[in-house]
């Protein structure tokens, strides 16, 4: 009977180890599935983050859409850059009801007033009342503009800096507001033709040279018109292309135009 005992004994040791081999396999396979699993579920949620901020910035504001990305992680929250889009929007709002209270007791001018002319300029140039309105409403946003920059902006920026722009050598040099007072102060003179000259220009550095981003104020006269880019004439160098064309040839950024009715638009 010894044998048969040792036989015995030894297929239950054979037997428990098998099980235990077996059981081993078992966590170890459920280990790696485990992991295999965390990572899977990782990767899909890494993929639904970048996949919903894909979307959030294809429904983004203009403005927010042409600002560059270096640029945007350096604006202190991530609300920055559209609480810049809503502050430049209402700069142009303001100045809209503030230039209708001053001179048309908070309504809007007709179309017939918009034509009349109120004055010449230095050379004997009709200056309409829409052309004159546009000047006084221009100072205005472009004061409250400048301190919605200063607390937005993380870079520098320029305010109404006129360049001088030559697209066949692809040169832009800027020029002083010394000498261009100088030159106007003088008055008809050619120096000024073929120079631009933004209402704002938003650098994404300190080449201020380079736009991130270049912004004009458009106030329509009457207000049912649609802003829209000037369109340079005859007498320019850049005739038959608009000033949203040539800003971007010269500085390289984007450029939006920001209107009372409209917002922020690229035209």
């Amino acid at each position: 009977m010894r044998p048969v005992t040792s036989l015995w004994v030894a297929c239950v040791l054979l037997t428990a180890c098998a099980g235990g081999s077996r059981h081993s396999r078992h966590r170890e396979l459920g280990f790696v599935d485990s992991d295999t699993a965390g990572k899977a579920r990782h990767a899909a949620y890494v993929a639904e983050q970048a996949s919903a901020r894909a979307a959030t910035q294809a429904m983004a504001s203009p403005l927010v859409r042409a600002i560059p990305p270096a640029v945007l992680a350096l604006m202190q929250q991530d609300h920055d850059a559209d609480e810049l889009e809503k502050q430049l929007a209402e700069c142009a709002v303001q100045a809209e009801q503030l230039g209708n209270a001053r001179y048309f007791e908070n309504r809007p001018p007709t179309r017939q007033e918009c034509a009349e002319v109120v004055e010449k300029d230095r050379c004997g140039k009709p200056v309409t009342r829409a052309m004159f309105l546009g000047r006084q409403k221009h100072v205005l946003a472009l004061q409250c503009a400048e301190g919605v920059l200063k607390e937005l902006w993380p870079a520098p920026y320029s305010i109404e800096q006129r360049y001088r722009f030559y697209p066949n050598a692809r040169f832009l040099e800027t020029i002083s507001r010394e000498k261009e007072a100088r030159l106007i102060a003088e008055g008809c003179t050619e120096e000024l033709r073929g120079t631009i000259k933004p209402d704002l220009v938003l650098h994404g550095d300190r080449d201020l040279l380079k736009s991130a981003l270049t912004l004009d104020f458009k106030f329509t006269c009457p207000d049912s018109n649609l802003p829209k880019w000037t369109e340079y004439g005859p007498s320019s160098p850049y005739i038959g292309r608009t000033q949203g064309e040539i800003y971007k040839a010269a500085l390289g950024g984007p450029a939006l135009l920001i209107s009372p009715g409209n917002g922020v638009r690229p035209r």
